[in-house]
């Protein structure tokens, strides 16, 4: 069901044109500096893949794609990316993309089935990154070190937008916090997960969770995770399971945490097979991602997406992802936000 969230007091800080030039400025700055960090390599990506190779991202499992039949190739079903979690990796091997090199492209997808608020839209836009590593860099330890560096570029972008707008000052932290799902629980542990995220990110303004997908002490997983792309069950050098994670930071505008960006290290032979296990999804394993994965033809590698929309939507100080990104919204939606002086384009 979809909703509007209207903080009290809300007036946009940028008309319509000042926005415009932002998003410009933060997405031109932005991918430059995260290329820079991470060395990766701009590829062109697709809008639509086969349906049924296993290449589309299943996110929770439940989202259907949108697919179309292609008539020139005998009606051979095609469907709209969710993400490009799995393609990445097939594109490092056929580009033979060397250790410490990765890629990065400029991700668009449907999601057709996405609940619509002021942070979800059916329209998504993010940089898909994917970078080549060595098996003693299946660590948390270097998954952080990556954390840190897409942070930086992060701290820098949102210094040339209080150039560009002065009236928009900085407020990240100058280094984020990493804490595991589990300690998390730990802390907070008569909160539920959106609760504990919201907490845990005001305190320190920018925060990494680690470990999202696998079961916590209380049964449940943090937050739901694909079994097929993060390594999210094997035992970490700290103790705790999962080498991905979820990057928040805390909203001023809407006053909770908001997630800017997934990513992790990605499972190798063993955590594909158990976590396809874990989830009763084994027959994916006779799928063309899959099997080449499962006989070592994809590098290791780490890799995430960081959402365009939501990052300009931050640093601009916007209330609803729609004053940022064209796409559709519930007419009521739209209605309510007009009168409140919130234009969605």
């Amino acid at each position: 069901m979809s909703q509007l969230d209207i903080p009290t007091g809300y007036a946009p800080l940028l008309n319509l044109k000042q926005t415009e030039l932002g998003i410009k400025n933060i997405k031109d700055f932005f991918q430059v500096n995260l290329s820079s960090e991470l060395r990766l390599r701009r590829v062109t990506a697709p809008l639509f893949v086969e349906s049924g190779t296993g290449i589309n991202d299943d996110l929770n499992g439940v989202e259907r794609p949108v697919r179309f039949p292609i008539k020139d190739m005998d009606d051979m079903d095609a469907e709209i990316v969710h993400s490009l979690a799995k393609w990445k990796r097939l594109t490092l091997a056929d580009y033979e993309i060397e250790q410490g090199f990765g890629i990065y492209t400029d991700m668009n997808a449907i999601r057709a089935d996405e609940e619509l608020d002021n942070l979800h839209s059916l329209y998504v836009d993010q940089w898909d990154w994917e970078l080549v590593i060595s098996e003693k860099e299946r660590t948390v330890e270097y998954l952080k070190s990556i954390v840190r560096r897409i942070y930086a570029a992060m701290l820098r972008t949102e210094y040339l937008v209080y150039e560009l707008f002065p009236l928009i000052t900085p407020q990240l932290p100058p280094e984020i916090t990493f804490i595991h799902s589990e300690e998390l629980l730990q802390r907070y542990p008569t909160m539920d997960a959106k609760q504990r995220e919201d907490a845990i990110t005001k305190e320190y303004g920018a925060v990494f969770i680690i470990g999202i997908g696998a079961l916590l002490s209380n049964g449940e997983p943090h937050d739901g995770r694909a079994p097929d792309y993060d390594d999210w069950s094997t035992v970490n050098e700290e103790g705790y399971r999962g080498l991905n994670g979820d990057l928040l930071v805390w909203n001023p505008v809407l006053k909770k945490s908001v997630e800017l960006s997934s990513m992790g290290i990605r499972v190798d032979a063993t955590a594909l097979a158990y976590q396809l296990k874990e989830r009763g999804k084994e027959e994916r394993l006779a799928l063309y991602f899959h099997k080449r994965l499962m006989n070592n033809e994809l590098p290791l590698s780490i890799g995430g997406g960081i959402g365009q929309s939501r990052l300009c939507m931050h640093y601009l100080r916007k209330a609803h992802i729609g004053e940022i990104q064209a796409s559709l919204w519930p007419r009521q939606m739209r209605e309510k936000a007009r009168q409140q002086g919130i234009l969605l384009i």
